[in-house]
């Protein structure tokens, strides 16, 4: 095995470091013919297999180079050889040692985030007519496993991780308006997560500042995107509730997009669907609602009661605990809603869930409706 890893070494280097300003009788004409490109490609696809089996075999590669190796074949003018080396980068990155020792090194140079990887990553996932769908997947799941290691995510912003991402977004929701929808959802889960994780990091400055400017499309994107989960791909329904959900629990902006584009509406729709799509999309309102009273005297009237008194009837602990913090928000700041509630059955509405673990949440919810 270490033999084979070692000419899949030799073959990777020399392949990827090959300028087309060598001479004529050097490497360049090989590299450019079919078989030559396929040799690289095998040997990435080799490289691949052989860092899934063990740790052994990674701690072996790593003194040798592979990290700067990787770098070097990033920077190739052939699609299969990226998508090869995506495939074998995500396989590394998924390493349970890859945090500490991969991603992230105690020697500088050795890791990914100190090599040009991640820059080279986001220049290939750039959208335009020089997108490759198959090279963007392999490296939207590789920034996915950088971004969850949590080891450098402020890097990651500061390369533009957030703009790149933003605008593939908006290049995938316009392509299922165009109808070009064939196979995206390999993309978009994966830049879903991406933005997802990103927004969750303690770096809100940063991603408001950079995030801000085109809030409004990000949003009209993330609809028009589940308008396309609901028809083909409900399973990434949540993955897009959960970046609507971190977009909005530090961002008044972006809450106030959703209110002033008339999408509360949409969103009480997806309620019904299943209990985790319930969730976020409850979670979502209560971002709204904690901006205080005017997103609250957005937010009623409307059809919000009505949802809420049919999510209290289910019997799911998260959803029906998610409703009576969104009720509670909605009597703090709007008491007509503590009133409306009354007059619409809302007290025998709680009354199931008098004897469950929620039951200290419904008689403060009961006493705050009572007392309003």
């Amino acid at each position: 095995m270490s033999s084979l890893i070692l000419k899949s070494l030799q073959w990777l280097k020399p392949a990827c470091q090959l300028r087309p300003t060598s001479s004529p009788t050097s490497l360049v004409t090989a590299q450019n013919s079919y078989v030559f490109v396929a040799c690289q490609e095998l040997c990435l696809y080799t490289l691949g297999n052989l860092i899934v089996e063990s740790e052994a075999v990674r701690r072996q590669l790593l003194p040798q180079g592979i990290i700067l190796a990787f770098a070097t074949c990033i920077q190739s003018p052939h699609m299969a050889v990226l998508e090869a080396l995506g495939y074998a980068l995500s396989q590394l990155l998924q390493a349970k040692e890859a945090p500490e020792k991969i991603i992230g090194s105690a020697s500088a140079g050795s890791s990914v985030l100190d090599s040009t990887l991640p820059q080279h990553m986001l220049q290939l996932m750039q959208p335009g007519p020089k997108l490759n769908p198959g090279v963007a997947v392999e490296f939207a799941w590789c920034l996915h496993y950088i971004i969850c290691s949590q080891v450098n995510n402020a890097l990651l912003i500061t390369h533009g991780a957030l703009s790149t991402l933003e605008l593939l977004l908006l290049d995938l929701a316009g392509a299922v308006q165009r109808m070009e929808d064939e196979g995206l959802e390999l993309l978009i889960c994966p830049v879903l997560r991406c933005l997802s994780n990103l927004l969750a990091e303690e770096l809100l400055e940063a991603v408001e500042y950079q995030m801000q400017p085109k809030d409004e499309r990000v949003v009209v994107a993330l609809f028009i995107l589940f308008q396309f989960f609901l028809q083909k791909q409900p399973s990434l329904l949540p993955e897009g509730l959960w970046l609507l959900n971190n977009l909005t629990a530090n961002s008044p902006t972006f809450c106030t997009s959703l209110l002033s584009l008339d999408l509360i509406e949409p969103l009480l729709k997806l309620l019904p669907l299943s209990n985790v799509v319930s969730v976020l999309v409850l979670r979502v309102l209560c971002n709204i609602a904690e901006k205080g009273s005017a997103y609250c005297q957005r937010l009623w009237p409307g059809p919000l009661l009505p949802c809420l008194l049919d999510t209290l009837a289910l019997s799911d602990t998260e959803v029906v605990g998610q409703s009576l913090e969104l009720l509670q928000l909605l009597f703090l700041y709007k008491p007509e809603a503590a009133q409306a509630f009354l007059q619409q059955s809302g007290l025998q509405a709680l009354e199931k869930h008098q004897e469950t673990q929620l039951q200290d949440r419904v008689h403060a919810l009961r006493q705050t409706a009572l007392h309003r």
